[in-house]
């Protein structure tokens, strides 16, 4: 449906691309960290963390970091190999620049796929594919839905931020209802809506993600750190480390920094 041809995480100050619409290539780019600039077709569009802009085929455009300021971001080429769904993100041309509530989620995405492109694990291509597809199926739903109203957005920003806090205990939707101010299935259906994500699923990825930087940086052996971040059963720890990172922790430990030991 879709052939990815290049993942890159463009990274600093001195970054610079251009494209003059001769090469029949899509560009899918999301902004993990401070900001940039493109210029594309005379219009000046500037991207910050959480952005994402996805390129036609027919974008003439060129882009380059702002003078002392760093950014981070990953970027997708892509081309369309056969037909897809009906997906809005795909019909506006030369560009379409949106927000995403989910960050967590296509930050999450986009690791995934570069660090298995950059790998070269086998079939990275076809799961690099599914990725990206996943992504534009989120985002077309995300613009048919319209932006979220900023209240609504900053109640998703207040339950995600208490939930960085306390991942490592446990974490209802009571907790998040009263962090806002409203009822538990009033919170629940926001943040879902907003972030695409349950609360547990957004739990289980803020414990993964403390997680897999202590088993690369720390002393401690998988139960312990299992437990520090909240898990009393290590084989439970274990599914869900495998089932969110697609790795187990063992692999972790395997570069594990020589200063930890």
């Amino acid at each position: 449906m879709l052939q990815v041809v290049d993942i890159r995480q463009d990274k600093g100050t001195k970054w610079y691309a251009e494209n003059d619409s001769f090469t029949p290539l899509l560009s899918f780019i999301f902004v993990t960290y401070g900001s940039c600039v493109y210029w594309i077709g005379g219009s000046k569009v500037v991207l910050e963390k959480g952005d994402m802009l996805l390129l036609s085929e027919q974008a003439s455009y060129y882009g380059k970091s702002i003078p002392t300021v760093l950014h981070e971001k990953y970027v997708f080429a892509f081309r369309l190999a056969s037909l897809l769904p009906d997906l809005s993100v795909l019909k506006q041309t030369p560009y379409v620049l949106w927000k995403s509530g989910m960050y967590e989620l296509f930050a999450d995405r986009c690791k995934t796929a570069s660090d298995q492109w950059n790998e070269r694990l086998p079939y990275r291509e076809t799961m690099a594919a599914a990725l990206l597809l996943e992504m534009l199926v989120l985002a077309s739903r995300e613009l048919d839905r319209g932006r979220p109203a900023a209240e609504t957005y900053r109640m998703a920003e207040t339950m995600r931020s208490y939930i960085q806090l306390h991942h490592r205990e446990r974490v209802t939707k009571e907790h998040l209802g009263e962090a806002i101010g409203k009822s538990a299935n009033y919170a629940a259906t926001v943040f879902s809506s907003v972030t695409g994500q349950t609360i547990s699923e957004c739990v289980h990825a803020a414990r993964m993600k403390t997680a897999s930087y202590m088993l690369r940086h720390s002393l401690l052996t998988v139960a312990e750190i299992a437990e520090y971040v909240g898990y009393s059963d290590p084989s439970y720890f274990y599914r869900i480390f495998k089932k969110t990172t697609g790795q187990l922790p063992s692999a972790l430990l395997a570069e594990r920094d020589e200063s930890a030991n």
